[in-house]
């Protein structure tokens, strides 16, 4: 049970750190805004900008459905 317990939270923290990561990069246009992580992406213009969105979004469901997965359906 241990062991389910420390995958899922592995999967929390590395898609919470992600999430944060490329949020910080691509959706947050001022620091000084109250909504900042969930802002929709301005200004991306290349390629590397739509992978980093892509990115970002992937991270965000790593972490919720990670956790749900190791924590909810396999115990």
């Amino acid at each position: 049970m241990a062991d389910e317990f420390i995958k899922g939270f592995a999967l929390f923290a590395i898609g919470g750190l992600g999430w944060i990561t490329f949020g910080g990069w691509y959706r947050t246009p001022s620091y000084y805004d109250v909504v900042q992580l969930v802002n929709p992406a301005e200004g991306v213009n290349t390629a590397y900008g739509e992978v980093g969105v892509f990115a970002g979004d992937v991270f965000f469901w790593l972490m919720v459905l990670g956790a749900l997965t190791f924590w909810v359906l396999i115990p």
